[in-house]
C-alpha cells in the first residue's frame, strides 16, 4: 500500500464527541457488542455489493466470493476485521464516519438523560454502532476502497477517539473495508482466538456471509504447521430454518444484527407461505420507538431478499407507512433477482406479500392485546400514534386497526391511553347510541373543557383526544360497531334517550324566555359569532363555543392556521348557561357600552377555556381590569 501525501486532520462533529463519551461509559458492561456491530456493517457492505453487481458484474473485480475475515495479532495488540464488500469513497467515509448525517440528530441528543442505562438504549435506536469499537480500542484505523474505482482510489481514516480524526488517500488493491482496532491495555482477553470466536458464535452465527479466522494446522507425519482459514459462523440464513429449531436468543441476536439495536425486540413473527406464491417473513417489533419514527419519507427497516440474495433495504413497498417501526426480512422465492423499486411499484406478487405481512402484524398485535395486555400497553405507549395513521392509510384494514386503538376517557382521566372502542361500547349507558369524543391541543385542555360538564353530570363517558393525529383520525373513523362517533363541540347537543323529557321542556321554555337577551348578545358579537343560543350542556361555566355540525373542530382549525394554511373564515356559535351568575348579571346590564364589554369578555373567556389564542390579549386584559375597577 502506497500512502499519498493528501493527509488531513478534521475535528469531529460536536455530536460525535458526545456520542463517543457516551459509548465508552454507557456500554462498557456489554463491550462484546463492538464485534457484532462491525460484523453487521461488513455484512451490509457485502449485501450492497451483491445487489449492485446484479446490474454491473464488473464490481466483483474477478473476486465474487464474499466473506469477512478477522485477524488477531497478539504482538501488535490488534484485531482486524476485513470485508470485500462495496467499500466507500472519501466522501462516504467523511459522511458516515466523521459526522452523523441523519435526520433527527439534534432530537437524539436532546433526548439524552444522563442515565447511562437509558442513554445506551437510545444509542441502539440511533444506529451508530461503529463507534462502539472505542470501548475497547484507544486507536482505530479504517482503510477502504469502493468497488470498481481502482487501486489508486483508497482512503484511510484514523482516530484515537479524542475529538479529531485524520484522512489520507491511499493506493489499495483490494476493494472493501479493513478496520484495525488497537486494543487498550486492559483488553488482553480479546487477543485470544477462542474468545473472539465465541463472540462471533454468540452474536453473529446467523450471518449468511462466511466469517473466517486463521487456524494453525499441524501435519501429524511431517509435523509441519500451516495456516488455514476457518469459517467460524454457520452461514445459514436464520429465517430459512424451522421455527421449532430456533431459540429466542437466536431470534434476538438476529434482530440486533438487522436493526443495529442493543435491546431485545418486543415481539417477533416468523411466517412461511407456500403455494402459488412462496415467501418467508421474519418481522420484529422493537422495544422502543426509533429516533426517526416520524419521518414518513424515509421508510426503511425491512430487508428484501430474493432466494436469500439481498436486494434492498426498503420498507416502502413491503409495509404501509403506519407500520414503519417494524424491522425484519422478507425473502421471496418468485421475484426476479434484478427487481428494482420501479418494478416493485406495480408488482402483483409484492402486493400479495405486503397484504400478507400486514395481516400477520395486525394478527400478532390482536393476540398481544388479548393475551398480554400489559405488554400491549407498552407497545401502545411507543407506537400508538403511528398506528393511528392506519385509519387514514389502510381502508381495507380500518376495522381491525380501530379495535387496536387505545384512548383516555372521562371515566379514568389519566393521560395514559387506557381503553379501546370495544370497551367504550360495552360501557355505554342504556339508551346511548353515539360514541362521544372531544379533541383538544392537550390532555389538560380536553379534560377541563366546559363541553364535558353535562356529560359528567349524567355519567356519560367521553373519549379525550389530544394528539395531532386525532384530528385526522376522527375525520376518517366516523363509526364503530354501528355507533356513530360524535364530537361534543360541534352542532346542537342531542343526547337522545339520555335526556329527561321534563328537562327538555324546561330548557325549551328558558330558551324562549331568553331569546331577546341572546339576540342582544348576538348583535354585540356580530363580528365574532354566527349565533348565540341558550344551552343546557353547561353546569358550571358561563358559556362555550360550538362549531357548526359540518365545520371542522376549533382545535383542528387552530392547528391548520398555525401551520400557515389559509382557511375560509368561520364563526362559532356562542352557547350560554342561563343559570350562571355572570349571565344573570349581564342580563341586567342596561348600559350598552358596558354590555358590549361584558359580551366580549364572555366570548374571549370561552376561547381561552378551550385552549384558543386571543386576537388581542391586551384588549381582553384591559376589559377585565376595567370591570374590576368598576366593581371595587
Amino acid at each position: 500500500m502506497t500512502v499519498s501525501t493528501q493527509k488531513e486532520t478534521f475535528g469531529f462533529q460536536a455530536e460525535i464527541k458526545q456520542l463517543l463519551d457516551l459509548m465508552i461509559h454507557s456500554l462498557y458492561s456489554n463491550k462484546e457488542i463492538f464485534l457484532r456491530e462491525l460484523i453487521s456493517n461488513a455484512s451490509d457492505a457485502a449485501d450492497k455489493l451483491r445487489f449492485e453487481a446484479l446490474s454491473d458484474d464488473a464490481l466483483f473485480e474477478d473476486s465474487p466470493e464474499l466473506k469477512i475475515f478477522i485477524d488477531v495479532n497478539k504482538d501488535a495488540r490488534t484485531i482486524t476485521i476485513r470485508d470485500n464488500g462495496i467499500g466507500m469513497d472519501r466522501e462516504e467515509v467523511m459522511e458516515n464516519i466523521g459526522t452523523i448525517a441523519k435526520s433527527g440528530t439534534r432530537q437524539f441528543f436532546k433526548n439524552l438523560t444522563g442515565d447511562q442505562a437509558k442513554d445506551s438504549q437510545l444509542i441502539g435506536q440511533f444506529g451508530v454502532g461503529f463507534y462502539s469499537c472505542f470501548i475497547i480500542a484507544d486507536k482505530v484505523t479504517l482503510c477502504t476502497r469502493k468497488a470498481g474505482m481502482g487501486a489508486e482510489h483508497g482512503v484511510c481514516w484514523e482516530s484515537g477517539g479524542d475529538g479529531q480524526y485524520s484522512l489520507e488517500n491511499v493506493e489499495r488493491s483490494q476493494r472493501g473495508t479493513e478496520i484495525t482496532l488497537h486494543l487498550k491495555e486492559e483488553e488482553d482477553e480479546l487477543l485470544e482466538d477462542w474468545k473472539v470466536q465465541s463472540i462471533v458464535k454468540k452474536y453473529s452465527d446467523h450471518i449468511m456471509i462466511p466469517v473466517t479466522m486463521n487456524k494453525s494446522v499441524t501435519d501429524e507425519e511431517s509435523k509441519e504447521t500451516t495456516i488455514e482459514e476457518e469459517t467460524v459462523n454457520s452461514t445459514q440464513a436464520l429465517w430459512t430454518r424451522s421455527k421449532g429449531d430456533i431459540k429466542d436468543e437466536e431470534y434476538n441476536e438476529f434482530y440486533k444484527h438487522i436493526a443495529h439495536d442493543f435491546e431485545d425486540p418486543m415481539l417477533h413473527m416468523h411466517n412461511r407461505v407456500e403455494g402459488n406464491l412462496e415467501y418467508t417473513s421474519l418481522l420484529f417489533i422493537p422495544q422502543r420507538a426509533p429516533f426517526d419514527l416520524w419521518d414518513r419519507q424515509n421508510i426503511h427497516g425491512i430487508k428484501l431478499y430474493v432466494r436469500r440474495v439481498f436486494i434492498m433495504d426498503d420498507a416502502e413497498h413491503l409495509l404501509p407507512p403506519y407500520l414503519r417501526f417494524m424491522r425484519g426480512v422478507i425473502d421471496s422465492a418468485d421475484l426476479p433477482l434484478n427487481v428494482s423499486r420501479e418494478i416493485l411499484q406495480n408488482n402483483k406478487q409484492i402486493e400479495k406479500i405486503r397484504n400478507g405481512a400486514v395481516k400477520k402484524v395486525l394478527g400478532s398485535l390482536e393476540s398481544l392485546l388479548k393475551n398480554e395486555p400489559e405488554k400491549y400497553a407498552t407497545f401502545w405507549e411507543q407506537f400508538g400514534k403511528v398506528l393511528k395513521e392506519g385509519i387514514l392509510d389502510d381502508t381495507s384494514n380500518r376495522e381491525r386497526i380501530a379495535k387496536l386503538l387505545r384512548f383516555s376517557t372521562t371515566h379514568d382521566e389519566v393521560e395514559a391511553s387506557a381503553i379501546g372502542l370495544t370497551d367504550y361500547v360495552e360501557r355505554m349507558k342504556e339508551g346511548q347510541d353515539k360514541i362521544f369524543y372531544i379533541t383538544a391541543e392537550s390532555f389538560a385542555a380536553a379534560k377541563n373543557s366546559p363541553h364535558l360538564e353535562i356529560f359528567r353530570k349524567k355519567g356519560i363517558e367521553v373519549i379525550l383526544l389530544h394528539e395531532q393525529i386525532d384530528e385526522w383520525l376522527v375525520t376518517h373513523l366516523t363509526e364503530f360497531d354501528g355507533k356513530q362517533l360524535q364530537s361534543i363541540t360541534k352542532g346542537d347537543l342531542d343526547l337522545g334517550d339520555l335526556e329527561d323529557e321534563e328537562e327538555k321542556k324546561q330548557a325549551e321554555k328558558v330558551s324562549e324566555e331568553l331569546k331577546p337577551f341572546a339576540e342582544r348578545l348576538k348583535t354585540a358579537l356580530e363580528a365574532q359569532v354566527q349565533d348565540v343560543k341558550i344551552t343546557h350542556r353547561l353546569t358550571s361555566s358561563p358559556a362555550c363555543l360550538v362549531a357548526d355540525q359540518n365545520a371542522m373542530d376549533a382545535s383542528l382549525e387552530r392547528m391548520l392556521q398555525a401551520s400557515g394554511q389559509s382557511l375560509p373564515a368561520s364563526k362559532p356559535v356562542l352557547e350560554i348557561n342561563p343559570e350562571h351568575a355572570l349571565i344573570k348579571h349581564i342580563q341586567g346590564e342596561s348600559d350598552e357600552g358596558q354590555f358590549n364589554e361584558w359580551a366580549n369578555i364572555l366570548f374571549e373567556q370561552s376561547q381561552l377555556s378551550e385552549g384558543g389564542q386571543l386576537d388581542d390579549p391586551a384588549a381582553f386584559v384591559a376589559r377585565v381590569n376595567n370591570m374590576f375597577l368598576k366593581a371595587a
